[in-house]
């Protein structure tokens, strides 16, 4: 699947990403959150955006969506979802997009979810918005949606408020909602964080079962390794507002080039370690208004060297399908799994 997702694909996919520049024009400077970021998201694939906090991943998201708020600006390049592209639309049409074309799933339905209407009532106007659907067909869909993504009891949540379920259905709930108008694209923002392991693994199961029943592409954003291992077919990890590497799951988790990945990797919790502390990447991510010279990872990187503070690396394809940010990969590669 590499070579169908790689840096320079992009016809005939979901989404097609290139070269997106967004920055937030602040008092003390420019924050390139978004820095020369080009993505591709096949038809029905799920594909993985991974990095730490403030590394960029979020923001791309809600780049697509144009929802990004001020300070921030797309102020480069161009997010093509099923031949349009979406930079170039005006509010009113990017608000028939979104729901439509295009859904996204957030890290905290409650915040998503209006309290004083019925979760029902809520996934209905969504159709009856964006489709035009008569009140009948929609609620018989909905109830449809909300078995097909494992709420118990369909019928009889159709008319619950949001307080009124727990997380784990709040989270089905915003991911029926997501995708009873059959979009294009769904954008899932760590959408498992606040739930425990045994609904986190029920709620990536429902997603993946989706991508394979339906059209629709899932782009995931997440900070945790363990979940783009468990649902994705390709991975991009960002840092500090770039991509750093991007493969295939299979050969990233097998054969990982750049140091960061390799420290993320290391960060998983296993068991077979006994008492000892879990591995944490030293430092934190700089500052987007006060970066590094050369690479953005050096300060760090554990394999950093001299010709790592002069120029900061391209993106380069190391192997097919597989590409990489960084002068010292074949140095420093391999995962270093324990």
């Amino acid at each position: 699947m590499g070579e169908n997702m790689g840096q320079t694909q992009g016809n005939g996919g979901a989404l097609y990403i290139k070269n997106l520049r967004t920055h937030f024009f602040t008092r003390n400077g420019v924050a390139p959150a978004v820095d020369d970021v080009t993505i591709s998201i096949p038809r029905k694939g799920i594909v993985g955006v991974v990095g730490e906090s403030g590394c960029g991943k979020s923001v791309t998201a809600l780049s697509v969506l144009r929802l990004v708020s001020s300070p921030g600006k797309i102020v480069s390049g161009s997010i093509v979802l099923d031949g349009e592209d979406l930079v170039s639309k005006s509010p009113r049409e990017m608000r028939q997009i979104r729901g439509n074309k295009v859904s996204m799933i957030f890290q905290e339905p409650m915040t998503s979810l209006n309290p004083v209407y019925t979760v029902g009532k809520q996934v209905v106007e969504a159709m009856i918005l964006h489709q035009g659907a008569g009140k009948k067909e929609a609620r018989d869909r909905a109830i449809e949606m909300f078995k097909a993504v494992g709420i118990p009891e369909a019928e009889k949540r159709f008319g619950s408020y949001p307080h009124q379920l727990s997380g784990g259905l709040r989270q089905r709930v915003m991911i029926a909602m997501a995708m009873v108008c059959r979009p294009k694209l769904m954008i899932a923002d760590e959408p498992t964080t606040a739930l425990d392991v045994t609904i986190e693994a029920q709620i990536l199961h429902q997603m993946k079962e989706l991508e394979r029943t339906t059209d629709t592409s899932i782009m995931l954003i997440t900070h945790n390794m363990g979940v783009v291992a468990e649902i994705c077919d390709y991975v991009y990890v960002m840092y500090a507002g770039r991509i750093m590497e991007q493969a295939n799951v299979f050969d990233l988790f097998d054969h990982t080039m750049h140091p960061y990945t390799t420290g993320l990797l290391n960060s998983i919790p296993r068991s077979g370690r006994g008492g000892g502390r879990l591995y944490n990447i030293k430092g934190m991510v700089p500052s987007l208004l006060n970066l590094p010279e050369g690479c953005r990872f050096r300060p760090r990187c554990e394999h950093a060297a001299p010709e790592c503070g002069k120029f900061e690396p391209e993106l380069y394809e190391a192997d097919r399908g597989h590409w990489v940010r960084c002068y010292r990969y074949r140095d420093c590669g391999g995962g270093d799994m324990e």
